[in-house]
């Protein structure tokens, strides 16, 4: 049971950071947004440690549990979450969300072709179940919307679905550290571990990434939005996630962590008052309807 609810808090922190996302990117890039979220995050949690007398856990990481760590938070956190909040500017939360959940598929299919784990006719109807649930989610746009809106609709839920690909893959690293040190304060540690090490890649390559230094003009009230934001997802429900790996298998928790969907599009009718039609509410259905059938075949 305790599995059960680390995953589902996951799901729940996950959609309360997209609200505070959604709002931050409207005043920040999201490449900006993310060296901001990412190395504010990563102090915070490095201090948390410190705070707690924990920070030995980080240190006595076995290297390789640290290599698959920071490869798992460049993949999932740096990429991916870039991908996400590119997506979160393009096509809004209720949209976004959903089609970033269908992570779990993505995660079938390595087990597939790595481990040769075989795909049963149940695992199939979820796959067309989820693809109709995002069809669903594309067609929220009006007729009459110029074709620059829709090439960004199709630009937003292309970035969506990739993100869900390199999510699938951070996870399975995830998991894999996890079971090197199966326990609370180490999974602990490991969180810490994926955020820190792409916090640092990011500060460092910001010239870079973002030539013109735009996270050091980001506002303020913008800046507590995405490090709110940071805490309550990288913090709160990545650590929530990874601990329910210490107590339940990757094939109960991933779904579980998946219905986030459901938790978002409602609180962004009511907190961002984002228009969901009823298409986009049966498309977030069916994905996580979809991604039920496939982990529970």
């Amino acid at each position: 049971m305790i599995g059960e609810l680390a995953a589902l808090g996951a799901a729940i922190s996950w959609a309360v950071s997209a609200l505070f996302y959604g709002k931050a990117l409207q005043q920040a890039r999201p490449i900006s947004a993310n060296i901001i979220r990412l190395t504010l995050t990563g102090s915070i949690l490095i201090l948390f440690l410190v705070v707690l007398g924990k920070f030995t856990f980080l240190t006595s990481l076995p290297s390789g549990v640290v290599v698959i760590s920071a490869a798992s938070g460049i993949i999932g956190l740096g990429l991916g979450d870039t991908l996400y909040m590119v997506s979160l500017s393009r096509i809004g939360v209720a949209r976004a969300v959903p089609i970033t959940c269908v992570y779990p598929l993505f995660t079938l299919i390595w087990a597939f072709f790595l481990l040769g784990e075989p795909i049963t006719w149940a695992v199939v109807l979820g796959a067309i179940v989820i693809v109709g649930g995002i069809w669903f989610l594309g067609q929220g746009a009006h007729a009459g919307e110029v074709d620059a809106k829709k090439k960004s609709l199709v630009i937003g839920m292309v970035f969506a679905l990739l993100t869900a690909i390199l999510w699938s893959i951070s996870i399975a690293m995830m998991d894999v550290a996890v079971r090197e040190t199966p326990d609370l304060n180490h999974a602990l540690a490991i969180n810490t571990m994926r955020v820190i090490a792409i916090a640092a890649f990011f500060f460092a390559a910001s010239p870079l990434l973002d030539r013109k230094l735009g996270f050091l003009k980001v506002p303020k009230k913008t800046v507590i939005a995405l490090v709110a934001g940071g805490i309550v997802a990288l913090g709160l429900g990545w650590f929530l996630l990874a601990y329910s790996f210490v107590e339940i298998a990757q094939s109960r928790a991933v779904p579980i962590s998946s219905t986030t969907p459901l938790f978002s599009t409602l609180a962004s009718v009511f907190l961002l008052r984002e228009k969901v039609t009823a298409r986009t509410a049966v498309g977030s259905v069916m994905i996580v309807i979809g991604i039920f059938l496939v982990f529970l075949a």
